[in-house]
């Protein structure tokens, strides 16, 4: 028997700035019970269903994931810290032309080992975080780290196009990641970024 591929589904929601954001529904036989989404670089979602997700449920999809959306909103409010949020500005606009968006971005105090994280998809899609531990660290350095999660909303994993972006646009990414380094070295810790 052949199988028979379903075309993906073309649906539109309206955000809470009232914008207009194109939802691209496909369905995946990976996934057998829950869905999956993620904002693209365009604004549009591009979300997963189950291969065999009934029909008729979709709209209760559609329903959940504009109420996540909204969420998003409230959520960012609450996360974001302001003089953080104007520094990556700052590095958007100077190093990356204002190409890149994000939710929220804050300091936390919770990372071992990851000096920044930045989450793709889900209710805290576009929420940055970045370690307390490095607030002592020269601010060229502190850029560079801020930079690199930005260029993860581009990239989400650390593709050569992840590094080439991140090369071309921070100037002192390799300087950066060698303080890192000796750092790390220093304190006899191996820095996820590094990876």
């Amino acid at each position: 028997m052949v199988g028979i591929n379903v075309p993906d589904q073309k649906y539109t929601l309206t955000d809470t700035n009232n914008r207009q954001v194109l939802v691209l529904i496909h369905r995946d036989k990976r996934l057998t019970k829950s869905s999956r989404w993620v904002r693209q670089a365009d604004g549009s979602i591009f979300m997963r269903i189950p291969y065999r997700l009934p029909k008729s449920q979709i709209g209760r999809l559609i329903d959940h994931l504009a109420e996540q959306l909204k969420n998003q909103n409230k959520i960012a409010e609450r996360r974001t810290d302001t003089e953080l949020q104007l520094r990556a500005d700052q590095i958007n606009r100077k190093y990356f032309h204002g190409a890149i968006t994000w939710r929220a971005i804050r300091w936390v105090g919770n990372m071992e080992s990851r000096l920044g994280s930045c989450t793709t998809g889900g209710p805290t899609d576009g929420h940055i975080r970045i370690s307390e531990k490095i607030k002592s660290w020269p601010d060229w350095v502190i850029d560079y780290v801020i930079a690199h999660e930005l260029v993860h909303r581009l990239h989400p994993n650390h593709s050569p196009a992840f590094w080439e972006t991140l090369g071309n646009g921070y100037p002192l990414t390799e300087r950066a990641r060698g303080f890192i380094k000796g750092v790390g070295f220093a304190e006899g810790v191996t820095f996820e970024e590094a990876e």
